[in-house]
C-alpha cells in the first residue's frame, strides 16, 4: 500500500508546511459526491490520528484514514499549472471510470 507525490507536489506541499506552523503533512481522503461516486479531498493535516495510515514520499508525510486507502491505494498526487490555474490531480489506478468534468471517479 501507498501514495506518492510527483516532485512538482512534494514542492508545493513543502512550501505550503512551511508556511504554518502547525501542520504535519498532506491529509488525503475522499467523499462520496458528484455524478461518478467520489471525490478527493485534499487538506493539510494539523495532526496524525491513531488510526490514520502514513506515508512518507519526498520528505512529506502523507496522512490517509483506511477506510480511503481502500479505494486510493496506489494513487500519485500531483500537482499542476494550467496558465493561471493550478491544482492537486490524481493517477489512481483503482478508477474505473470519471465523470465529464473530471471531478469525481468511481472505483
Amino acid at each position: 500500500m501507498a501514495i506518492s507525490l510527483t516532485e512538482a507536489a512534494a514542492v508545493r506541499v513543502q512550501k505550503y508546511l512551511q508556511s504554518q506552523g502547525a501542520c504535519v503533512g498532506l491529509r488525503l481522503g475522499i467523499t462520496k459526491t458528484g455524478c461518478s461516486g467520489y471525490s478527493y479531498v485534499v487538506n493539510y493535516a494539523e495532526q496524525i490520528g491513531r488510526n490514520d495510515v502514513v506515508f512518507e514520499d519526498r520528505g512529506v508525510k502523507i496522512v490517509v484514514d483506511p477506510d480511503a486507502l481502500k479505494l486510493i491505494d496506489g494513487t500519485q498526487v500531483d500537482f499542476v499549472k494550467n496558465g493561471l490555474n493550478e491544482a492537486f490531480s490524481f493517477r489512481n489506478p483503482n478508477v474505473t471510470g470519471e465523470c465529464g468534468c473530471g471531478e469525481s471517479f468511481n472505483v
